[in-house]
């Protein structure tokens, strides 16, 4: 299993075409959590959500039940 290494901020960010050589995500890894966060922020806007840090907050419990539900799952 690997370690998430968060991105470091675009100023450092640097990568050869294929992988971040600072945080070492893949640029398909990091576009994919993008368009993640994107939809998240969408559906709290379209929603018209005015206390954005429950939200956030929200999202982050269910996402980590999530992740080890579907760890448990598959062992």
């Amino acid at each position: 299993m690997s370690r998430f290494e968060p991105c470091h901020g675009k100023d450092a960010c640097r990568d050869d075409g294929e992988h971040c050589l600072t945080c070492g995500r893949s640029l398909n890894e990091i576009a994919r959590l993008r368009a993640g966060i994107d939809a998240l922020a969408m559906l709290a806007l379209e929603a018209g959500y005015d206390n954005s840090e429950e939200y956030a907050q929200y999202v982050a419990r269910k996402l980590f039940k999530t992740i080890n539900h579907r760890r448990e799952q598959a062992s």
